[in-house]
């Protein structure tokens, strides 16, 4: 037994314990590779105390700017109190966010975010302008380095803030910013606050209808008629309906993208449920009406309680009442006011009671073809723990819950002697799946395999509640046939379950492409640059290339899916994009794919 006495316990400092457990601060920590890493995650800390500013009516413009890893934000607001400047950016639950008067409707309300930027950052400079002075502290990983300066100042008043995230291995290592994920952040900002410019690199980022335009660029000209919007106090709410299936929401909470929604988000729905049934003198069910919306809604709410630090689901029980009352009230004035929007609308939901009437009777067909699919199904090996259903004292095993994708026998079983059964499924496809671009939500239950699937994910009835596990992970072979297996299961979900990409809830697992040896080290690698590099290190080297995840041993494959699991999310910046891609990729139009295989084949010489 290890030894377990006094000098066990442990006491770290603020600093210490940001450094030492950053995920319980910012999340996921990763590489820039997804939008969610933590790079990103320490902008949006300092650009939320920039957008505070302009809800309280102090500036309207702030600048941001990302050149070689370093990151510089400028706003122009009422500036950090020159005396208290290095409290609040080092000196944990300091902050004004606690005064109700100083910041009504405020994001950041534990005073923890900027102090977990500069405990994260190898390089961190703050400075704040008011009324003709300034103060100015720098800070290498949280520590500040010299005194405070102070003076006076020509520059208009704000606040002023440069960071470069740490490089050390156990914080952020070999890290790149992606462009695109910074941009879509900040027009993200730019929807939810009108008036508001952000000068991204010298671009200007700026939106003129809110939450109207956000939509707008994710359908464009696939919305079925003109897009409903309302703007109140507290409350910004738009939607429409294309001729998708599922339902598509962005949610936000005093400007924070909440992905996993809310009573914020519960609200909203029950409201366009009853105030479309109001106007139309109609009982229509949840379903016939969401059938192919696309909405966002944006909230308001002085104290709000977030799930996690991260702040990805609200709360507050006590919005309910008064968000249903104002969106049912926001949709029958519109109504009213826009005959053509409601004609187009109730054409749309008479649509969808048609069609899942349809699929009601091949439905039930399928379910008695199926009756020992109480998440019975052949092909899966189920895990214990569920995203919708787990005894309390194991929410985190539920909330890491994971299905695998996989492609075949061999495949799914090394897998399935690798996975921990608590936490992780398997999925084994029999094949390539079938292609659903372009049909109706007839085919699954017409397919086997497409049907299992959707039971196993949980996502039979159309309600992403009762999806079974939080990540759906596809998991095939890197070469022609596995990506195309893979084009075709994401073709499934993009058609009929978009809400499981939007919701970041879709991955790819990475696994390694060659494994270099001798005798004394074994190095896996995931690229042919990784692997040259590891036979000019590894002396004597001995190569092997992975043609399939069923030729590495259960043994070795484990710690590709344990904790240092590789997973590629499945992003979408705008779905009528993908719905083009879609169409030239997985749709009918061979011509114009035969010409475009043509210009771009690559052949290889024949030894």
């Amino acid at each position: 037994m290890p030894k377990y006495d006094e000098s066990s316990i442990k006491t770290l400092s603020p600093l210490e314990h940001i450094r030492l457990r950053p995920g319980m601060y910012i999340g996921r920590l990763g590489n820039g590779s997804h939008v969610d890493d933590g790079i990103y995650i320490l902008l949006k800390e300092i650009i939320d105390n920039s957008i505070d500013e302009f809800i309280m009516g102090a500036g309207n413009r702030i600048q941001v700017t990302c050149l070689d890893g370093k990151v510089t934000v400028r706003d122009y607001g009422r500036g950090i109190p020159l005396g208290k400047l290095v409290d609040c950016v080092s000196v944990m639950n300091t902050g004004a966010k606690y005064d109700s008067e100083a910041f009504q409707f405020s994001v950041g309300l534990n005073g923890v975010g900027t102090k977990a930027v500069n405990a994260l950052s190898e390089h961190f400079t703050v400075t704040s302008y008011q009324n003709g002075h300034y103060a100015s502290a720098t800070f290498v990983k949280g520590e500040q380095q010299g005194k405070t300066k102070k003076g006076e100042t020509n520059e208009p008043n704000g606040t002023y803030t440069e960071f470069i995230p740490d490089h050390d291995n156990d914080i952020f290592g070999d890290y790149s910013y992606n462009d695109d994920f910074i941009q879509e952040r900040l027009w993200n900002y730019a929807y939810l606050n009108t008036g508001l410019t952000i000068e991204y690199n010298k671009k200007i980022i700026k939106s003129q209808h809110g939450l109207m335009d956000l939509l707008q660029k994710n359908v464009e000209s696939e919305g079925l008629y003109q897009i409903v919007h309302y703007k109140g106090a507290r409350l910004e709410f738009a939607f429409t309906h294309t001729g998708s299936y599922g339902e598509n929401y962005y949610s936000y909470v005093n400007g924070q993208h909440t992905s996993d929604g809310g009573t914020h988000l519960a609200a909203f729905k029950e409201g366009i449920l009853k105030g479309i049934n109001e106007y139309f003198k109609k009982s229509w069910a949840a379903p016939e009406i969401r059938d192919g919306i696309c909405a966002a809604i944006s909230v308001k709410v002085q104290d709000p309680i977030f799930e996690s630090q991260t702040k990805n689901k609200l709360g507050n029980t006590e919005i309910r009442t008064w968000v249903v009352n104002e969106v049912k009230e926001g949709v029958i004035d519109f109504l009213m006011k826009n005959t053509d929007v409601a004609n187009a609308l109730q054409t749309k939901i008479t649509t969808n009671e048609r069609i899942h009437k349809e699929e009601s009777a091949v439905r039930n067909g399928a379910r008695e073809m199926a009756k020992r699919v109480s998440i019975n199904i052949p092909k899966l090996k189920d895990c214990r723990f569920h995203l919708n259903s787990y005894p309390k004292a194991h929410e985190a095993e539920a909330l890491n819950s994971m299905i695998f994708l996989t492609e075949g026998d061999s495949a799914s079983g090394t897998i399935n002697k690798a996975r921990d059964p608590q936490t992780q499924a398997v999925f084994s496809l029999r094949g390539k799946p079938f292609n659903v671009f372009g049909k109706t939500r007839k085919a699954i239950y017409e397919n086997q395999e497409l049907y299992n699937i959707m039971v196993a994910t949980g996502l039979e009835n159309g309600d992403f509640d009762n999806l079974r596990y939080s990540k759906v992970i596809i998991a095939t072979d890197a070469d022609v046939d596995g990506f195309h297996i893979r084009n075709l299961l994401m073709t499934y979900f993009l058609t009929f379950f978009e809400e499981l990409i939007t919701s970041g809830r879709l991955f790819i697992l990475e696994t390694p492409l060659f494994r270099v040896r001798n005798k004394q080290v074994i190095t896996y690698c995931y690229s042919e640059k990784e692997r040259d590099a590891a036979v000019q290190q590894i002396r004597g080297a001995e190569v092997t290339r992975f043609k399939g995840l069923g030729e590495i041993s259960p043994k070795e494959f484990g710690q590709f899916i344990g904790e240092d699991i590789r997973l590629s999310p499945v992003t979408i910046s705008s779905m009528s994009e993908v719905r083009k891609k879609m169409e030239f990729y997985m749709g009918s139009n061979t011509p114009e794919r035969r010409e475009y295989i043509m210009q771009n084949l690559v052949m290889e010489d024949m030894v």
